[in-house]
């Protein structure tokens, strides 16, 4: 296309993780029998991504071309790992040659070559990274992509400076960042898109609780205080009749985005995000949701999902710590 000089698509998906090594070869994470680790591995083509990377940063890409993988900055942190590491998933082991800043790579957990992601599952492109030619304008590009495109097929476009990590889904908290405030979890996928996390996880995160309005709530035990105070919130404003207890959707729920392993796994299995007036609000539809409320929810600290591409109006999801004034 006139105006691009280079693109790369990037795929990622989960990848379960059964064990890690130090560089020394000491076990470092050891999930519970029959359980593994979900990771969000992204897949590059090492040659085409190199041109999105800082020059000091694309030696690693030679090790992604010969099989190895490099961390994020911040899974890095999370794993206690670095290079000379080694992840393994299922009988295969990855050596870590490298830790790339969250930035380089969308705040995934893993990078890897395309050839290697596939041999862990990993097949979709999930966004594309564009490299403007030079004198191409933001807007000129922009109709062009969209010229490109099929009525109806939907696109969200990000340019320097309007995300902190140029990825899928950045309107909600990368999961490595979910992670770091909420706590890792062990799992294993289950019949109907969900799955079976480690009960000692569940114990030590997720709280049935009191909060106004809805009743009880079973959640993450750290939203707790920002959901009460949302909804007393809704309660001191006079807008409490907005949100209906009876069509409440939950927010702890084990399971996939949509219930579909390869969209990854939904930030109600964290127990951070919750769903008010399901039926007026399904996904995909246009939302209904009255400003007022959203307008409360997302001044403590959460985002909702109808501002999003693909529209949830049902959802409110946690992004942020807020005192809520």
């Amino acid at each position: 296309m006139p105006g691009v000089d280079h693109v790369a698509a990037v795929a990622s998906g989960i990848a379960w993780m059964t064990a890690s090594y130090s560089s020394d070869g000491v076990q470092v994470d050891r999930p519970p029998r029959g359980l593994a680790i979900p990771l969000e591995v992204a897949g590059v083509d090492p040659v085409g991504y190199a041109l999105f990377l800082a020059p000091g940063e694309r030696a690693t890409l030679s090790a992604l071309a010969a099989g190895e993988a490099a961390l994020g900055q911040s899974s890095a942190a999370l794993r206690r790992l670095g290079p000379g590491g080694t992840l393994r998933f299922d009988g295969r082991t990855l050596r870590i040659a490298a830790v790339l800043p969250d930035t380089a790579i969308g705040a995934n957990e893993v990078v890897v070559s395309k050839a290697v992601a596939a041999r862990l599952g990993i097949t979709r492109d999930r966004y594309l990274l564009i490299d403007p030619a030079a004198g191409a304008s933001r807007t000129s590009l922009t109709i062009a992509i969209r010229r490109l495109l099929s009525p109806g097929v939907q696109v969200q476009i990000r340019g320097p400076g309007e995300t902190p990590y140029f990825r899928q889904g950045d309107a909600v908290l990368p999961q490595v960042k979910i992670k770091q405030v909420f706590g890792e979890f062990a799992a294993r996928p289950v019949a109907g898109g969900f799955i079976d996390i480690d009960p000692s996880w569940v114990a030590r995160h997720i709280v049935t609780a009191a909060v106004p309005i809805l009743g009880t709530v079973t959640c993450n035990r750290a939203i707790i205080p920002q959901l009460r105070g949302a909804l007393s919130d809704a309660l001191r404003s006079g807008l409490g009749g907005l949100i209906d207890p009876r069509d409440f959707g939950g927010c702890y729920s084990p399971r996939f985005l949509n219930r579909i392993p390869a969209d990854g796994l939904s930030h109600h299995a964290w127990g951070v995000a919750v769903d008010l007036n399901v039926s007026a609000n399904p996904f995909g539809r246009t939302p209904h949701q009255d400003p007022r409320l959203v307008a409360i929810f997302e001044r403590w600290g959460f985002t909702w999902g109808g501002h999003w591409v693909v529209p949830d109006g049902m959802h409110f999801e946690f992004v942020r710590f807020s005192p809520g004034d």
